[in-house]
């Protein structure tokens, strides 16, 4: 199974776009970006200097276009993806990349989207001065609780042995002061405190901006930062990205998703690298494909033929599905399994895991057309569970 991942802020560096822009036809929709964005994102993929490209409002807008520009390079047919892709993720704003690549969003809106989302988070951490320091190493919980001790925020869980530390400057002076044993500190190069509670106008804006915004369920299996979870519905998918802003990034349990999945070979758009490098200490076994360079998209198109597997996740206009949010044991809700049609967010029922029992709506409502899986099954995340037909359509 293949998934398509795409990488957050910190991943750019100064150039990285060069050589995609020789292709006209790469610049020609990249400049069409750039122009919804309202930035120049030809001259930031190529000329900007490093200190440039720190600017949250320019770094945001560019990861996500080159992560959507490239996408189409690499699948130049888009309906053709879908046949191969089983699951896509993104790491923080990456997320706004997987969703719109997964058609729950346009490229449009998730380019004003970010352009909004970069705007209120640098004016979010000018009020304070914050910044993040990334964790090496270490015992974890220990991690953690040194974390907790000076009050700040694991911002990121990126897995076995990365933790991202987020909070005030003298909170991170105090870190740096006071490491946990065998930890090795990094500070990193971002304008603030992301993920934590000192986003939190930026999410009010967001929130404002996202009710206006249409939505289409997912083609394909997107993996949501918040909790690993499968998220099958347009409205809760933009609701997660918008909260996310102010949330921890829990990419440690999208691997375990991955895991949960199949997942045998995993390949991360541009600027890639950041992301193939977690998933090879994480998912040993895994496939990883780095994508940098225009000159790699044969190979890269060579991988994901050997790796695809069509989600099962199927958008027929007469009827809609109902997934399995993780890997766990459906138990279906008496009510639902005696009904032969089901109001909008009726409960059908929980999947339970070793972690946690996740409640299963079907949030759009409908006439009963298939039950799919039966009381006590074991369920992977994004199976189908439930068919149902939209009322009113014929």
């Amino acid at each position: 199974m293949l998934v398509i991942v795409a990488p957050g802020q910190g991943a750019q560096s100064p150039g990285f776009l060069t050589p995609w822009i020789q292709d006209d036809r790469f610049r020609s929709r990249l400049e069409w970006l750039s122009t919804v964005a309202g930035l120049d994102l030809v001259e930031h993929g190529t000329t900007s200097d490093a200190e440039t490209l720190r600017d949250t409002r320019i770094a945001q807008p560019l990861l996500v276009a080159a992560g959507l520009v490239t996408a189409l390079e690499l699948f130049p047919h888009p309906g053709d993806a879908f046949e191969r892709i089983g699951a896509v993720a993104g790491h923080s704003v990456g997320e706004l990349t997987a969703a719109a690549g997964a058609r729950a969003i346009t490229a449009e809106q998730a380019m004003v989207l970010v352009r909004e989302r970069g705007e209120s988070m640098a004016r979010a951490a000018a009020v304070t001065p914050t910044g993040m320091t990334a964790v090496l190493g270490g015992d974890r919980t220990e991690v953690l609780a040194a974390l907790d001790r000076h009050g700040l925020t694991a911002a990121n869980d990126n897995g076995p042995g990365q933790v991202v530390a987020a909070g005030t400057r003298e909170q991170l002076d105090a870190l740096a002061a006071d490491p946990p044993a065998k930890a090795r500190l990094v500070p990193l190069s971002v304008a603030g405190a992301f993920h934590t509670s000192h986003m939190e106008p930026a999410v009010s804006h967001l929130a404002q901006l996202a009710a206006s915004v249409s939505t289409h369920d997912p083609r394909t299996r997107v993996i949501s930062n918040r909790d690993g979870q499968i998220v099958h519905d347009g409205q809760e998918l933009l609701a997660r990205l918008v909260g996310q802003i102010a949330a921890p990034v829990r990419w440690d349990l999208c691997l375990e998703t991955m895991r949960d999945l199949g997942v045998t070979g995993l390949l991360e758009v541009p600027p890639a690298g950041t992301l193939t490098a977690i998933a090879k200490r994480a998912l040993p076994g895994v496939e990883t494909f780095a994508l940098k360079h225009p000159d790699q998209l044969a190979d890269a198109r060579t991988f994901c033929e050997r790796h695809g597997e069509a989600s099962p996740v199927d958008l027929s206009p007469t009827w809609r599905m109902v997934v399995a949010p993780a890997k766990g044991t459906f138990h279906r809700s008496a009510a639902a399994a005696a009904a032969d049609s089901l109001g909008p967010g009726s409960v059908i029922g929980d999947v339970a895991s070793l972690r946690e029992r996740t409640q299963v709506s079907a949030r759009h409502g409908g006439q009963v057309v298939e039950w799919l899986v039966e009381d006590g099954d074991p369920v992977a995340p994004g199976q189908p569970l439930l068919r149902l037909h939209p009322q009113g359509v014929g």
